[in-house]
């Protein structure tokens, strides 16, 4: 039986296009991110985005966060759904950008205030700084901190600010394994602090991304019957991958699974192809 549901959307793009110039960036791409739940788990949602380099992840992205309008098409966030606004979607970019003449403390207070009155924003702050192991630290500022505590700021400043629905860019890119192992433990972290929570992964880590993830997309071109690439890139059905179905979501070591490793090998075939 399965051990796990799917209920309303939390994201939903609709025939969404991209153009700059007359060329054809990003074409036609529907996609949904269901609300999965889990008997006695609060269990957020973990999409892990992949594409080789120039496809057009950073647009969809942006226009994911509505910071860039489509061509054509939209994009609906939240529960119940409503047009993406800016500041619905947090974008954590490789940077970590943090306020450096504002203490820890202060730099969560500024994101958080940004949708709570004062005694709230200061209460949701503490929970975070706690949640996040960043407590001690509080009155320190970014520059006296490691690049993980950096990172985990950068996490919980845009959930504080956003609408349940954050885009990490690139979060394990020039990481040891432990670190590796640590930013799993922290994007974990985030889809358990509330059910709604969703985490968008972009990363050329498939290893990494696809171990933590219940959803995949993969961005590519799409041939014509001859054989011909069509203008710009797209995410079909069958690039459209439910780990959660196939039954590697939520396992541990599930990247020593035969069908893992399989999974992994198709995934970079499908890449190279173009």
């Amino acid at each position: 039986m399965p051990n796990h549901t799917y209920h309303e959307p939390l994201l939903a793009l609709r025939n969404i296009s991209q153009q700059f110039d007359g060329e054809v960036v990003l074409r036609d791409i529907s996609l949904d991110v269901l609300d999965v739940k889990r008997p006695g788990v609060q269990q957020g949602q973990v999409v892990g985005f992949y594409g080789r380099s120039g496809i057009g992840k950073s647009v969809l992205c942006r226009i994911i966060a509505g910071l860039l309008p489509p061509s054509t098409g939209t994009v609906q966030v939240g529960n119940p759904l409503r047009p993406v606004v800016p500041g619905d979607v947090g974008f954590v970019q490789q940077r970590y950008p943090l306020f450096d003449h504002r203490t820890l403390f202060d730099n969560l207070l500024v994101a958080a205030a940004r949708k709570h009155a004062p005694a709230e924003a200061k209460a949701r702050v503490e929970t975070y700084l706690e949640r996040f192991g960043l407590a001690p630290h509080r009155r320190k500022y970014p520059a006296m901190l490691s690049g993980g505590q950096r990172q985990r700021a950068a996490i919980a400043q845009q959930l504080l600010c956003s609408e349940h629905l954050i885009i990490l860019d690139e979060p394990f890119s020039g990481l040891d394994v432990a670190m590796i192992d640590e930013v799993k433990k922290i994007i974990i972290e985030v889809t358990t602090l509330d059910e709604l929570n969703t985490v968008v992964v972009v990363s050329h880590d498939l290893v990494t991304t696809t171990s933590i993830s219940d959803t995949l997309w993969l961005l590519a071109p799409e041939r014509d019957a001859a054989g011909q690439l069509l203008p710009g890139a797209t995410i079909t059905k069958e690039h459209q991958y439910n780990l959660a179905d196939m039954g590697l979501a939520w396992r541990p070591g599930v990247d020593a699974v035969p069908e893992f490793v399989q999974l992994v090998q198709h995934l970079k075939d499908e890449i190279r192809k173009v």
